[in-house]
């Protein structure tokens, strides 16, 4: 049997009729740079995820890199986040001159670790330097919220402007003290991603900025024409940022379907639980099931599994036993951020982030998708049982 990580072909024979209807709307009307349907999208996905301004741009790194360059960050500041999590998060900080300060995450859920986050603060606050801290990337790593309540507090109390790296959770709830609040929606700003490969996912690359504050909506919208106040009329040194109509209109088509295939997702996330559970996998310590922090909250999408990502021993073994039967398995992520290459020069060395080193040593994601049968979940769990029996 062949089990492959993601199946967007399943995807797209469920909604093909409505996708290439849409499309062919698009191509009739020939605008395909922003216009109507990006617009709707804007308005769509801000409605969905309780936030007042949605700003459709590039991809989810541009989304990231944007919403730096509109609350000004740039060369002599800093930015805290995690240095587990895709390179795009740091990247885009890098890119405008700003130094990444890396803080490391909680074991339970890979997501930053406020106790460390007050430690990060402290330590920069008293060593001074350069570059001053002066906004937060909190990541809501695999479709689960980042501790945000202890997050803002610490950044309120630190004057910090707080950026929610939400591109892979769009439509996870979180149980605030504030009321339940979705992912995007809870920090100053916050970024999603469209990349195919995300829940709402389009047909190339993608990304939106969510956020209530007026002005800023209105200096990002700026931004995403190259600072173009009219015509030819440049104020700011902007990008072009924009999102194509083409993406809005199957993005529309994706978001109605969407809470439908975030319950599919949790489902079959409690059919790899009690399966991994009854094959004596997390009893013996082969396999560690991803902690859905806040379930039993009483909120719904407590956690939207972009991916479900378990830790196990000899995860390296493992993925090439996985993928000689058939089973198509992913490593996010292998190599944390502070020891890749490209950030040498930011000073850090091994063992400065243990749990975030730790994890990219026993990650791997299993297939996990809407459209996964039960007989290919049952065979994947049989397989990692077979593994682990060989000894």
């Amino acid at each position: 049997m062949n089990v492959p990580p993601l199946d967007l072909r399943a995807q797209y024979r469920t909604i093909k009729d409505e996708i290439d209807r849409k499309v062919l709307e698009v191509l009739a009307a020939q605008g395909f740079v922003l216009g109507p349907e990006v617009e709707s999208l804007e308005k769509e996905i801000a409605a969905y995820s309780g936030a007042r301004f949605g700003i459709g741009v590039s991809s989810g790194s541009d989304a990231l890199m944007i919403a730096l360059m509109a609350l000004g960050i740039g060369r002599g500041d800093a930015v805290v986040t995690t240095p587990f999590t895709f390179f795009a998060t740091a990247g885009a900080v890098s890119r405008l001159g700003a130094r990444p300060v890396f803080c490391d995450i909680d074991e339970r859920t890979f997501n930053m670790d406020p106790a460390g986050l007050e430690a990060v603060l402290a330590r920069e606050a008293k060593t001074g330097g350069r570059e001053k801290v002066r906004a937060v990337i909190p990541v809501h790593l695999y479709g689960q919220c980042a501790d945000m309540d202890s997050i803002l507090g610490l950044a309120e109390a630190a004057g910090l402007f707080v950026i929610e790296d939400a591109a892979q959770a769009i439509g996870t709830d979180y149980p605030s003290v504030r009321g339940v609040r979705k992912a995007g929606a809870i920090g100053h700003c916050g970024v999603f991603s469209f990349y195919p490969t995300k829940n709402l996912g389009g047909a190339g690359d993608g990304g939106m900025v969510l956020t209530d504050d007026a002005k800023l909506a209105a200096t990002l919208r700026t931004l995403r024409v190259h600072g173009e106040r009219a015509r030819y009329y440049y104020d700011v040194l902007g990008g072009n940022f924009r999102l194509d109509a083409l993406q809005a209109a199957i993005l529309r088509v994706k978001l109605k379907h969407l809470d439908r295939w975030q319950e599919l997702r949790r489902e079959r996330a409690a059919t790899y639980d009690r399966a991994l559970a009854e094959a004596g996998l997390v009893e013996d310590g082969s396999v560690l099931i991803p902690e859905a922090l806040y379930r039993g909250s009483g909120i719904k999408d407590f956690h939207t599994y972009h991916q479900y990502v378990v830790r196990v021993r000899r995860r390296d073994e493992l993925k090439e036993f996985l993928a000689g039967r058939g089973i198509g398995s992913m490593i996010y992520y292998p190599m944390p951020l502070h020891l890749q290459k490209c950030f040498a020069g930011l000073g850090y060395r091994e063992n400065d982030f243990p749990r975030s080193e730790k994890a990219a040593r026993e990650v791997l994601a299993l297939p996990l998708y809407p459209e996964l049968i039960r007989d290919q979940q049952d065979y994947v769990v049989s397989v990692l049982k077979d593994f682990y029996r060989r000894g």
